[in-house]
Formats: C-alpha cells, sequence, structure tokens
C-alpha cells in the first residue's frame, strides 16, 4: 500500500520546528556577533512536519491492488520554521531564533586590528562581512601606535578591539600595550595558547589600571575564558565585574553593552534564563541613546523569548525595535525588526496580522536605497516568509510566482561584491544572514517546494547540492543553523526515498538524523517529532502497523504543532484503516480531521489529503458512491494546487473502484494517468498499484499482450520493492522502530534478517 502524500505544508521542516518557524539573524561587528532574528523552529526552527514536507510518505510496501494509506506532506510551518532557522550569537548553544547577538562580537570599530582578531577568535563567525559599531573615539587608547598595537588583543577577548585610554605616563602605557601585544600573539597562535593569553591579561589588574582599562581587561578576559575554555564560572566573574564598572564610567557604551550581552548568553548558557532577562532589560533601558546597541539588545532579549517559546512578548519586543528604528531614520533595521516579527506571526498562525504586516515590508524593502547587498537580502527574507507562507497553506501553484523570484534574488546576490564600506547610520550595521547561508536557505525552500509538488528528482538534486554546499560551510564554520538546514533536508530527502522505494537508504539518513540530534540538545528538542513521524513512515513502508501506530503516538505526544498533529493524524488513521479491526479509534480520528467541518489547519493539501483517507475508508467499507465522492473532492483541490501524488493516488483508487464495479473503460481511463503521473514523480506504490490494475484490465478486455506487459511490471515493481524491504530489515537500524521514549538511542543491534512480513509485497 503506498502512503499517500499531499504535501503538507512546506513549511517546516521537519527542521525545525515546529518550527520551523524561520530565523532570521542579523550579524554585526567583526567578531561574529550573530544577531538573529527572529527564530523559527519547533522551537524553534529553523524546522516543521516531516519536514513540512510535501510528499508525503511512505511508499509501503504493498500488496497489489490494494489502495494505499494516506500520508500527507508535512506540515507547513514547520518548514517554514523550518525553512528559517536562525543563526546563532557566536558561544551560543541555541539553533535558532531571534536575534540579538550576543556575545563573541567586538564592540567597537576603533581600532585597526583585523576582523579575524575580534570577536573571540572569530572563529565562529557566520555572518560573512559583519558591520562594526561606530566607534566610540573616547575609548580610543592615547597614541595611534597603542591603538594598532593592542587592538587585537581586545579583540581576542571578543570585546571591542581596541583599549581605553591607555595609563597616564609613557611607562605605564608601554607595559599595557605590551601586556595586550603578548596575549594577542598567544590567542592568534596556532593553535592558540589560551592560558598563556590569560594570563598576560590578568597581569594587567594588579597594576591597579585605570576603571576604563580595567573595565575593558575584565571584559576581555570574560570572552577569552568564556569562548575558548570551559571555565564559566571565572568568565562569568570577569564579565560580572566589567558590567558593574563600566556603568559607572560616562561614555563607555562598547564594554558596558558587549560586557551586557555576552553576560547574558552565558546566563542562557547556564540555564539561567532568569538572570539573564532583567539584565538584558537594564541594558536595553540605558542605550537608547546608542543606536546600535539598543537594537543588538532588543534582537538578543527578543531571541532568548522565542527559545523559550514566549511568541508573544518576543513580537512585542521586535515591534518596539521597529517603531525605535523608524525614530532614529534606519529603515533598513526596522524591516529586519518587522520581517522578524512577521515570521514569529506566521509560526504563531496570525495570519490576520501577517497579511498588513508583510504588505508594509514590501513596501519598506522596495523603497529603501543603500548598500545592494543588504537590500537584496532584505528581499530574500521577505520572499522566503512568502514562499513558507504559501508552502504551509499546502498552495503548491500559487507559490511559483514569489519562488521564481526568491531563485532569481539570490542569483543576483550571487554575483554581487561584497561592500566593505560602513553604513553612516550605526543603527544599520546589520546583516541578516551571510550570503552562503542564504544561497542553503534558497534550495531548502526549493527542495520543500519540490516535495509538496511531487517532483521527486528535483527535490533530490536541489538535496544533494543543499548538502554539498552544507558539508564545506561546517569546515569552517560552526553555526548551530547550519545543523538545522542540515537536519531540515535530511527529513525532505528521507521522504523522497520512501515514496521512491528506497527505504534503506531512508533508514540510514533517519540515523544519521539522530546522531545529530545526539549532538545537540535543543536540535532533538526541536525534531524529536519529526523524527518519530518519519519512523512511523518508515514503518507503515515495511508493514510493521503496530510499531508505526506508536511511533505517530509519541509523535503526536510530542507536538504542539497543528500542521504537524493533521499530518500525523491522516498516517496514523491510514494505519488502522489497513488493520481493519480499529474502527473506534479510527472513527475517532477522521472526526477529529473532518475535512467537510471545522477541519483543523488552514493547510490545502493536508485538507485535500483527508478527503482521500475518508475516501480509501470508504472504499474498504464497500460505500463506493461516497468513496467517488471524496475522491473527486480531493482530485479537484490537488489538481488546483499541482499535488501530484495526492493526484495519482486518487486516480489509482477511483480506477480500483470503476473496475470492482465492472465499469473497465472508465476504470482505465483513471488508472492509464495514474500510472504515467507516478512514473514521472517516481513513486514506487502507485507503480506497483497501476500496473496491477491495468494486468487485470487487460486481462479482463481481452488485451493478452498489454495484460503481459502490465503483469511484466508489476513484477519488475515487485521485486525492487522486496529487495529493498529484505535490505531494510537487515539493517542494524532497523531497531529505531522499537524507540519511543527519550533520547535516540547510540548504537543499534544487528538483525539475522527481517521479522515483517512479506505477503503485501507478493
Amino acid at each position: 500500500m503506498a502512503a499517500v502524500g499531499g504535501s503538507g505544508g512546506g513549511g517546516g521542516g521537519a527542521s525545525g520546528s515546529n518550527t520551523t518557524g524561520a530565523a532570521v539573524s542579523s550579524s554585526s561587528s567583526p567578531a561574529a556577533t550573530t544577531t538573529p532574528a527572529a527564530a523559527a523552529s519547533s522551537s524553534s526552527s529553523a524546522s516543521a512536519g516531516p519536514g513540512a514536507s510535501a510528499a508525503a510518505s511512505s511508499s509501503s510496501a504493498a500488496a497489489a491492488p490494494q489502495p494505499p494509506p494516506a500520508s500527507q506532506g508535512g506540515p507547513p510551518g514547520q518548514a517554514s520554521a523550518a525553512a528559517v532557522v536562525v543563526q546563532q550569537p557566536s558561544g551560543s548553544s541555541s539553533e535558532a531564533a531571534t536575534g540579538g547577538g550576543g556575545g563573541g562580537g567586538s564592540g567597537s570599530a576603533s581600532s585597526s586590528s583585523s576582523s579575524s582578531s575580534s570577536g573571540g577568535g572569530g572563529n565562529n563567525n557566520s555572518s560573512g562581512h559583519p558591520h562594526h559599531p561606530p566607534a566610540n573615539n573616547s575609548n580610543a587608547p592615547g597614541s595611534s601606535s597603542s591603538s594598532s598595537s593592542s587592538g587585537g588583543a581586545a579583540g581576542g577577548a571578543g570585546a571591542a578591539s581596541s583599549p581605553s585610554p591607555s595609563p597616564s605616563s609613557a611607562s605605564s602605557e608601554s607595559w599595557y600595550v605590551a601586556l595586550l601585544g603578548l596575549a594577542e600573539h598567544f590567542r592568534t597562535s596556532s593553535p592558540p595558547k589560551v592560558r598563556l593569553c590569560v594570563h598576560c591579561l590578568q597581569a594587567v589588574l594588579p597594576r591597579k589600571p585605570p576603571a576604563r582599562v580595567e573595565a575593558r581587561t575584565h571584559l576581555q578576559l570574560g570572552s577569552v575564558l568564556y569562548h575558548h575554555t570551559r571555565n564559566g564560572e571565572q568568565a562569568r566573574g570577569h564579565l560580572e565585574k566589567a558590567w558593574l564598572i563600566s556603568q559607572h564610567i560616562p561614555q563607555f557604551e562598547d564594554v558596558k553593552f558587549e560586557a551586557a550581552s555576552l553576560l547574558s548568553e552565558l546566563y542562557c548558557q547556564e540555564n539561567s534564563v532568569d538572570t539573564a532577562k532583567p539584565l538584558l532589560r537594564k541594558a536595553i533601558q540605558i542605550s537608547q541613546q546608542t543606536p546600535y546597541w539598543h537594537c543588538r539588545l532588543l534582537f538578543q532579549l527578543a531571541q532568548l523569548h522565542t527559545l523559550e517559546k514566549d511568541l508573544v512578548s518576543a513580537c512585542d519586543l521586535l515591534g518596539v525595535g521597529a517603531e525605535y528604528a523608524r525614530v532614529v531614520g534606519s529603515e533598513y533595521t526596522r524591516a529586519l525588526f518587522l520581517l522578524s516579527k512577521g515570521m514569529l506571526l506566521l509560526m504563531e498562525r496570525k495570519l490576520q496580522e501577517v497579511h498588513p504586516l508583510l504588505t508594509l515590508c514590501g513596501q519598506i524593502v522596495e523603497n529603501w536605497q543603500g548598500n545592494p547587498i543588504q537590500k537584496e537580502s532584505l528581499r530574500v527574507f521577505f520572499l522566503v516568509l512568502q514562499v513558507t507562507h504559501y508552502l504551509d497553506a499546502g498552495q503548491v501553484k500559487s507559490v511559483k510566482p514569489c519562488l521564481k523570484q526568491l531563485q532569481q534574488c539570490i542569483q543576483t546576490i550571487s554575483t554581487l561584491h561584497d561592500d566593505e564600506i560602513l553604513p553612516s547610520n550605526p543603527a544599520d550595521l546589520f546583516h541578516w544572514l551571510p550570503k552562503e547561508h542564504m544561497c542553503v536557505l534558497v534550495y531548502l525552500v526549493t527542495v520543500m517546494h519540490s516535495m509538496q509538488a511531487g517532483y521527486l528528482e528535483k527535490a533530490q538534486k536541489y538535496t544533494d547540492k543543499a548538502l554539498m554546499q552544507l558539508e564545506k560551510l561546517k569546515m569552517l564554520d560552526c553555526s548551530p543553523i547550519l545543523s538545522s538546514f542540515q537536519v531540515i533536508l535530511l527529513e525532505h530527502i528521507i521522504m523522497c526515498r520512501l515514496v521512491t522505494g528506497h527505504k534503506a537508504t531512508a533508514l540510514q539518513e533517519i540515523s544519521q538524523v539522530c546522531q545529530l540530534c545526539q549532538q545537540s540538545p535543543r536540535l532533538f528538542s526541536n525534531h524529536a517529532a519529526q523524527l518519530h513521524t518519519l519512523l512511523g513512515l518508515y514503518c507503515i513502508s515495511v508493514n510493521c502497523m503496530d510499531n508505526a501506530e506508536a511511533q505517530f503516538t509519541t509523535a503526536l505526544r510530542l507536538t504542539t504543532h497543528q500542521e504537524l498533529w493533521a499530518f500525523i493524524v491522516t498516517n496514523l488513521a491510514s494505519v488502522y484503516i489497513r488493520e481493519g479491526n480499529r474502527h473506534q479509534e479510527l472513527y475517532s480520528l477522521l472526526e477529529r480531521i473532518n475535512p467537510d467541518h471545522n477541519f483543523p489547519v488552514s493547510s490545502h493539501c493536508l485538507r485535500a489529503a483527508a478527503f482521500y483517507i475518508r475516501g480509501l475508508f470508504s472504499f474498504f467499507q464497500g460505500r463506493y458512491n461516497e468513496a467517488k465522492r471524496f475522491l473527486r473532492e480531493t482530485l479537484k483541490m490537488s489538481n488546483a494546487e499541482d499535488l501530484n501524488r495526492l493526484t495519482a493516488c486518487s486516480l489509482v483508487l477511483l480506477g480500483h473502484i470503476f473496475y470492482v464495479l465492472g465499469n473497465h473503460r472508465e476504470s482505465n481511463n483513471m488508472v492509464v494517468p495514474a500510472m504515467q503521473l507516478a512514473s514521472k514523480i517516481p513513486d514506487m506504490s502507485v507503480q506497483l498499484w497501476s500496473s496491477a490494475l491495468l494486468r487485470d484490465l487487460n486481462k479482463a478486455c481481452g488485451n493478452a499482450m498489454d495484460a503481459h506487459e502490465a503483469a511484466q511490471m508489476h513484477q519488475n515493481f515487485s521485486q525492487q520493492l522486496l529487495q529493498d524491504h529484505i535490505e531494510a530489515c537487515s539493517l542494524p537500524e532497523h531497531n529505531l522502530i522499537t524507540w519511543t521514549d527519550g533520547p535516540p538511542p547510540v548504537q543499534f543491534q544487528a538483525q539475522n534478517g527481517p521479522t515483517t512480513s512479506l505477503a503485501s509485497l507478493l
């Protein structure tokens, strides 16, 4: 039986978030400070249904000529979430969220040190060419020579690159500059000599330097310890001192707010969120005269609320940021705030608020005249939200113009050269995502669209390109957003494999997702429901119905995302239909996803799949006229939005009904286009089912040659599915089907052979 897939919403990846929300990241300062704006993912996410994928699901090993169980494309919004996942500030373990950055970044541009020496080593810089905040001349060293020689050490700490005013005498300035120079030398050694770097910075404090030097040195020590060691307690102590001292020093914003940003990030890493929030609120309150820091801290606090799934508070903060940016004359950053808010509203399904906000964003983006790369990145952000919104709604055909614009936009960006000229408005010193990350994101939403539409070869092609690009990026960049993208892409390609009859490969890729989630508790939290959903689809494909039920039940327990919930319920209903003896549970499920009355989600394709499931159940009950009504409704909806898998499944089931009723001509009119469409997708289960019907139809009509040809096709499809079934069930990863609680298992016991029935394949 084939699992249907109607393309569920695209939004989110399973990456994310029920999430799959999308995330925005704005980066600033050479220090690899990314200030993601708005997150998504199940949490996040960055991430959604089984990837919000489209097509659905598993081609199951099925006996021809039986109808397929329904499986629908992943929930939308998740991928959306998925779709856009966010970049985190350097040093942050969170996966996706609203921006603001936190640490790592150098706060001041006053020194001439290179960006590689700023921001905690700069090794986590995922922001391409981030801008620096405006230079604070009052913090510059006493002489130009001290500026150039000392800037690196400050950057090494991740704080502002330049030291504060040097001690008054020339001799005292010399020892300070010498210690900073040594610290930077040790930090930039290969490998870095962090202990010696820390010793040099510590040597500054016993000499009782001026308050500015003392505060900056504490910030540098705290940043080095935070980014390069596991000594969180010492890092926290130095950052707290830097924050305390700097509050009493006038015109010392770079150190003051960098300390607050980095310290709040460290508190979050230590699960002291309740300590981080008031710190950020105070910093926001006193930073209103410093546009760059005020915006960055608003992004950061909004991100923190997003990670806690308090999207209402996050949206409020982003609204405050948008109004502040308007007042200080930064239409660019206003657009970033509004787009981030729009993403969160999409995650909350507040569509009545989303539409006017996106309309306003579109006007701001088109009217803003500034750096071409920044303008195009705003346009990409805007179009990504539009595309994922359409995919969440299951409108695969309607999204095509926006998707084409998005693909053209990313091509334009790839031809532009980065402009090193800093914006004149300090509030404009933010980036959304690096160009390379945007390219992967556009691949991702293209894959989501292809899966929903049933263009599975195209989905595989772009998934391969995106994964190759991700592997290259991950060699140089450990940003959590890359892992989110990777998981969402794998979730989509897994569904692809199940539909095309490559279950063994799909199972190994499910295991790969498990391994990625083992490396990040937040990633697992955001994708656990999608992971169990994928295992449920795999269980259907190898005829392990009890395990499929257990996996779907687990996924339902773990998700709060409406589209993913509807997707899971639809597939669980297909399991009960196949088992044949679960009528009470089945009626209960069907009532909850009744497409005629109060359907729980707005997704076009999920509603179409619900009609299909109704038609399938009526077919098994022998209520053929009722089944035809439901299936014609599915065809009407799937044809309207080019949902090719649902169209193929509906045609072949209608053909089966007409065959049973003895109307061979009408049956042939349904089955032939079903076979053609299934071959184009390609959908192995629908091809198996269609070839069996064509064989029997031609036999009944006396067409011996055509019947023999169809029988040969059926035999070939059966053998391919049988071999793949045996290979998949023999893999040690097959034991994952019994995992329903806790984190994914680390090791698997090898199987001696398949333990499931092969009868449905023969």
